[in-house]
């Protein structure tokens, strides 16, 4: 396919006399991973927030799958195949992955006064689904809370799958997580990829970026510097554009060089 998922063009978001976003563009084919980079304060969170339907774009437009669409809601995203995980994954540790998995979609076996959550069913899927993104648990009422990061985040993005995600953003997924754990999320994300779903990576971890990427999309200051392919671009100058290389070039030379 060589049409976008999602395109959104020249997106701006004020709030009043603050510019969030000052013309943004940016795309996400199918099967790729797209990186948004960017230090704090570059946008990126007002940018995937506008994505998922949680603000709407001052000005700009969004088209989805090539229609024009205008989500209103995160549940209407939510319903067109955009998924968002963020970075404290909405999760009750105390509760089972399973219970986890399927909050708020439990399946019901029974009718009228009978129904009832079917936990057996509950249990199987998770099991599979789990098993399909690498990680086998001990059992499926498992406290989510006993697992690792890497391994809740796994949970996280196997549950956006398995509901149907097209899309799947993903708020600095490897922020918090030592070398293993990172291993096993960016592992995860190439399995995703692998069954078409675009991803949106958000993160300012160079590193990580480059190891899933294939094109990198830089924010500073709500605009973007700028989109790369993988290959014409390396970790350093990917680095440079984020930090604000010229800013510093001239403030190490106002500085004799210390930086």
């Amino acid at each position: 396919m060589t049409t976008p998922i999602i395109h959104m063009e020249n997106i701006k978001k004020h709030y009043g006399n603050v510019i969030a976003l000052n013309g943004v563009t940016f795309d996400l084919m199918p099967g790729e991973c797209h990186c948004l980079l960017g230090d704090n304060g570059a946008g990126k969170s007002t940018f995937i927030k506008t994505m998922s339907g949680v603000h709407q774009p001052t000005e700009g437009s969004i088209t989805f799958e090539g229609k024009p669409l205008s989500f209103q809601s995160p549940r209407e995203a939510m319903e067109a195949g955009i998924a968002t995980v963020f970075q404290d994954l909405a999760m009750i540790p105390l509760m089972s992955v399973t219970r986890n998995f399927f909050m708020g979609r439990e399946p019901t076996k029974g009718w009228g006064p009978f129904k009832r959550f079917d936990i057996d069913k509950a249990n199987e899927i998770t099991m599979v689904e789990m098993r399909k993104m690498g990680i086998n648990l001990r059992a499926p009422d498992q406290a989510v809370g006993t697992l690792s990061g890497g391994e809740r985040q796994t949970v996280a993005i196997a549950r956006a799958v398995y509901f149907g995600a097209k899309v799947l953003i993903l708020d600095e997924p490897t922020s918090a997580l030592g070398v293993r754990q990172t291993s096993n999320v960016l592992a995860t994300i190439n399995r995703v990829r692998a069954q078409g779903i675009g991803v949106v990576f958000i993160s300012h971890n160079v590193r990580h970026a480059m190891a899933v990427g294939d094109r990198f999309t830089v924010l500073n200051r709500g605009q973007t510097l700028g989109t790369a392919r993988k290959g014409d671009i390396n970790a350093a100058q990917l680095q440079d554009l984020m930090a604000g290389g010229q800013e510093l070039a001239v403030l190490e030379g106002s500085l004799g060089g210390t930086i």
